[in-house]
């Protein structure tokens, strides 16, 4: 008699478990249980707008002397710098931008209108010369800053207007894999179109940023004229000198341009 009520108490003991077992699998995974929603990831914060716009500014001019383009090295964004052939420091100049990531222009004089003093200017292209000098010139030229993307025109008002001139430029630069930015410092030049013609990548420049080089409030004014029309048009090119207003309304310039959408390039992003 003892016997049969161990084990029915064996029995209760074990069901007891099976149904508080059950109990809890019902609360934990059963229809009462209510599943938690998912925890939505929200993307990082950046800082910065979505990119909306590009611009490429390249500052001419370079190979005088070093400091400038140290400043300029200096500044956050990829500035493009345009280096003159045959000067002091071009070669150095082109060596320290390559150093840096830095993208180089062979920034080519050429003749101009009514500037006749500055014919002799080193490295000049100019419409009296014959072919195998100005073929030879082209070269000397690209030679003297090396690791150049291309190149584009230095004053030039007379001779960019000049096709047979641009025709021995281009064929030069075709055979190098360079492009040709037009500076268009002249509205009827005729450069790009010849790039064009030859089946280079080619662009033209839509601002310029400091005609009045020594006046900042003009500077700010040229780089918001760059800001809106690469807003416009989706992309812009600006030109500028090594000027000690340029470089600092620039650097003010650039350390905001994020927030407007805008992003800095190399020029060679945008020539096609």
């Amino acid at each position: 008699m003892g016997k049969k009520k161990k084990i029915s108490y064996d029995r209760i003991v074990v069901w007891g478990i099976i149904i508080a077992v059950a109990a809890i699998g019902l609360l934990l995974w059963g229809p009462f249980h209510k599943a938690k929603k998912p925890v939505a990831v929200k993307p990082p914060v950046t800082g910065k707008r979505e990119i909306t716009a590009v611009v490429a500014i390249v500052i001419d001019d370079l190979g005088q002397e070093m400091k400038p383009a140290q400043d300029l090295l200096g500044l956050p964004d990829r500035i493009t710098l345009g280096v003159m052939p045959r000067l002091p420091y071009s070669k150095k100049i082109a060596e320290a931008a390559r150093r840096s990531g830095r993208e180089v222009l062979v920034h080519i004089p050429m003749e101009a209108k009514g500037r006749a003093e500055k014919r002799s200017a080193p490295g000049i292209l100019r419409s009296d010369m014959t072919p195998m000098e100005f073929i030879a010139a082209v070269n000397e030229d690209l030679d003297s800053v090396p690791g150049a993307a291309g190149t584009n025109n230095h004053e030039g008002s007379a001779l960019t207007e000049n096709r047979e001139a641009m025709t021995f430029l281009m064929s030069e630069l075709k055979a190098r894999n360079l492009f040709f930015l037009d500076s268009m410092t002249n509205p009827k030049s005729a450069a790009y179109t010849v790039a064009k013609e030859f089946g280079l990548r080619a662009a033209r420049r839509d601002v310029f940023l400091d005609n009045d080089g020594d006046n900042p409030a003009a500077i700010r004014k040229q780089l918001e004229e760059l800001a809106r029309t690469a807003k416009k048009n989706g992309r812009a090119i600006g030109i500028g000198h090594p000027h000690p207003a340029t470089i600092a309304e620039l650097r003010k310039w650039l350390a905001k341009i994020d927030d407007e959408g805008i992003e800095v390039v190399p020029v060679s992003a945008l020539v096609k």
